[in-house]
């Protein structure tokens, strides 16, 4: 197994809702549907969890709850979530094949330490600690970058990220394409936003609003450009509404800033002009929800 690991893992904290966001990109090209199918069932700390490719996400709650475990039954799961210092610290459990991940999530990048309580695999139970640094969730809109004759705001917002996660800021999480109102008379073309969402170091959280900032500024080919920002874990009920109400119709720009201020969201216009925001605020909502957030208003039910 020394050549099989887990390949990045990612804590990323809210502490004053008491709420982890881990990410695991599992070392099977699909990832295991079973690992999260065990975790969800089996661990009260598990609020949600979902796959992404290789990509597992669990929303967990800050605290401990021991497990009950039975073969097949509840074979595996997180039994204790906390933050000490600076590094947020899961603690896994799990019996025969469902222990001897802890091992392999040692090599994972971003990890800083994993503790073998108890040595898995066969028909043994395994427990253990990985550690890794507590880290942040950081959702950015971006809107209004290209022009009619030339420029793409996927391409600008995809570059945007690589380059964050290239100064060593934190992780480029995602990148989701946020359809909006097709009929809108002002759109570019397709009439899309797109969301980013990083993994950001606590000490960086704000000069990457200003590095983005910077960068949008050079090369965005539109004098209306405008970018939203949110610092949370999950989107609110609020901005999903909005976000699929411009989906629907023609939405204002009071609306946008509306929405922004109710939840808390960094509205930033890079150059004089407000025309992006409404997109930038409305790109927030659906950030990870992929498949509706492409969707056109017709196929929404």
């Amino acid at each position: 197994m020394e050549n099989i690991s887990y390949k990045r893992i990612v804590a990323m904290v809210d502490e004053g809702l008491g709420i982890v966001e881990l990410v695991e990109e599992h070392p099977c090209p699909n990832g295991s549907q079973w690992v999260i199918y065990q975790y969800r069932r089996t661990s009260p700390l598990v609020i949600s969890a979902w796959r992404e490719g290789n990509k597992h996400h669990f929303i967990l709650k800050i605290g401990r709850s021991r497990l009950n475990l039975v073969p097949s039954i509840s074979a595996a799961g997180i039994e204790e979530v906390y933050i000490k210092g600076e590094n947020v610290h899961v603690h896994y459990v799990g019996l025969a094949g469902g222990g001897v991940g802890i091992e392999l999530r040692k090599g994972a990048e971003n990890v800083i330490d994993t503790v073998i309580l108890e040595k898995g695999g066969g028909s043994k139970l395994g427990r253990g600690i990985v550690i890794t640094p507590k880290m942040e969730k950081l959702i950015v809109g971006i809107d209004d970058t290209d022009t009619k004759e030339k420029g793409a705001t996927w391409v600008l917002a995809h570059e945007i990220g690589k380059y964050i996660e290239s100064k060593g800021f934190g992780y480029y999480m995602d990148h989701t394409i946020v359809q909006l109102y097709p009929g809108n008379p002002n759109k570019t073309q397709n009439c899309v936003s797109v969301a980013l969402t990083f993994a950001v170091y606590p000490k960086y959280k704000y000069k990457v609003k200003e590095v983005i900032r910077d960068f949008i500024k050079e090369r965005s080919l539109s004098d209306k450009t405008a970018m939203a920002l949110y610092y949370g874990i999950t989107p609110s009920k609020s901005m999903k509404i909005f976000t699929n109400k411009a989906k629907e119709k023609m939405v204002s720009i009071e609306e946008a800033i509306g929405v922004a201020e109710k939840n808390n969201i960094e509205v930033v216009k890079i150059f004089d002009r407000e025309e992006g925001i409404i997109g930038a605020v409305a790109a927030l909502g659906l950030a990870e929800h992929h498949d509706i957030a492409a969707k056109l208003p017709e196929d929404m039910e």
